[in-house]
Formats: C-alpha cells, sequence, structure tokens
C-alpha cells in the first residue's frame, strides 16, 4: 500500500512538473507584455491601436486604467492559475459538457450544471460576466459566478465598480453574486463551489463563454479577457438560427 501511495505521488509530481515545463514559455511571455505595459508611454500606444483597429460593438472593450500596475507577484499568479486551469481543463470542443455542481443563487440549492440544459435547445454558459441574454427564443443562458478575477486582497483593479475580497466561504461568493445580478437582475445566475470545480473544468479563469448542447461542447469561447467574443456568440447562434429555419422549410416543403 505505501509503494503504491509512493509511486502516485511520484507521477503526479511527474505530470505537475510536465505541466510547468509546457506552460513556461506563454507564462514568461505574458509576464513580459504586462512588464511593458506598466510603461504608460507604451500601454497608451498599445490601446490607441487596438481603439483604432475597432472591432465588434457587443465585446467588450479592454480598458485598464493608467492607476492599475500589472506586473506584480500577485497578477503573475493570476496569469499562472490561469494558464493552468485553461491547459487542464476538461470541457473541449466536441465532447461531453463536465456535469460539475453548482449553487443556484436565488434559493442556495445544490445542482449541477446540465440541469439547466432543455431538451435540445442550446445552453449558454457564461463565466464571469452577466451580459444581456441573446436569441431567447432559440436557446436559454446561465451565467456561473467563479472565484473573483481580481480580488481587492490579490491582483485588485481600480476599474471594478466592486472591491471584492477574495472568497472564503460559499456565503462570500453568493453575497459577490447577488452584488453582480443586481446589475442585470434578468440574469439567471449559479455560483462556482467553494473547490473551484466548475472554474477548473471549463477553464473559464478570467472568464469565458461556452455553448453546450444535447450533453456536448458545440462552442467554446477563448479566454478571457482578450478571448471573451459575445460577437462570436452571436455569430454561432445566427447560425444555428439559419439551420433551424432551413430544416423547418424542408419538413413544410415535404
Amino acid at each position: 500500500r505505501d509503494s503504491h501511495r509512493d509511486m502516485m505521488n511520484t507521477m503526479k509530481a511527474l505530470k505537475n512538473a510536465i505541466v510547468c515545463l509546457l506552460l513556461l514559455p506563454r507564462f514568461l511571455l505574458a509576464a513580459v507584455v504586462f512588464w511593458l505595459l506598466d510603461f504608460s508611454c507604451i500601454r497608451k500606444r498599445v490601446f490607441l491601436r487596438m481603439k483604432e483597429q475597432g472591432g465588434d460593438a457587443t465585446d467588450p472593450p479592454l480598458c485598464i486604467s493608467d492607476s492599475n500596475r500589472l506586473f506584480s507577484v500577485e497578477s503573475l499568479k493570476a496569469v499562472w492559475h490561469g494558464h493552468k486551469l485553461d491547459f487542464l481543463k476538461a470541457a473541449h470542443l466536441g465532447r461531453g459538457a463536465p456535469n460539475t455542481e453548482v449553487v443556484h443563487l436565488e434559493d442556495q440549492r445544490c445542482s449541477r450544471i446540465l440541469d439547466y440544459a432543455k431538451d435540445k435547445r442550446p445552453l449558454i454558459l457564461n463565466f464571469g460576466s452577466c451580459v444581456v441574454q441573446q436569441n431567447a427564443d432559440i436557446a436559454d443562458s446561465l451565467v456561473v459566478y467563479i472565484e473573483e478575477a481580481h480580488p481587492s486582497d490579490g491582483w485588485m483593479s481600480t476599474d471594478a465598480p466592486y472591491q471584492i475580497p477574495k472568497h472564503r466561504r460559499l456565503e462570500d461568493r453568493l453575497n459577490a453574486a447577488q452584488l453582480m445580478h443586481l446589475e442585470v437582475p434578468g440574469c439567471l445566475v449559479v455560483v462556482d463551489s467553494m473547490e473551484n470545480s466548475s472554474n477548473a473544468a471549463y477553464g473559464a479563469f478570467f472568464d469565458r463563454l461556452y455553448i453546450l448542447q444535447e450533453g456536448k461542447v458545440v462552442y467554446q469561447g477563448g479566454r478571457g479577457p482578450e478571448g471573451y467574443r459575445i460577437s462570436e456568440l452571436r455569430d454561432w447562434l445566427d447560425q444555428y438560427r439559419k439551420g433551424m429555419e432551413k430544416s423547418n422549410n424542408l419538413v413544410i416543403n415535404m
């Protein structure tokens, strides 16, 4: 029994070492970018160029005020955490959707992600941000509130509307989610468990968008904030709507 435990510990350590080696290049690149963006002249030039290039109006803009420092121990810890969750996530396009446990905000009952899927209707999973529900006639939406990306006792952001510390217990997470829900009361909101099972399974940190259908991942957005593209989600739903209309027309013609 001891030898089996030692072998499992060795395998776990080896896996962690391999993950660290694979993640190190992208982490170092992110660290260099953060260090450069802490020079105000570079930051202003980069964001001015991004603004000139434009983008879809539905996508939230990357907005970082001059008072926010990017290169710090806390910021690098958060970036490493996000990269690691993304690398080890269980959710992948075309595969089964992880049915992780969540807590309903209104009555605090425990449920699972797929409990909110209805028949063959797509289910939009929105991790971290609450946006206006799109295409409600063909899809359902669920906001999954996860751990704070910029807690007041961690990588703090002066741009955040609220200063929320790290969640120490489920009550803290529920209270923080309630603040977010007050901003857009029409959203159906659940919170991740304190084991962060949904965040880990979907690689959702900082924020992310998914669409599930019939128990599978049919759309997987990029890691936020830069990969959080509401326009991509809208395009997928538009294509899905066209497919439904085409199918209905075929049935009528027959």
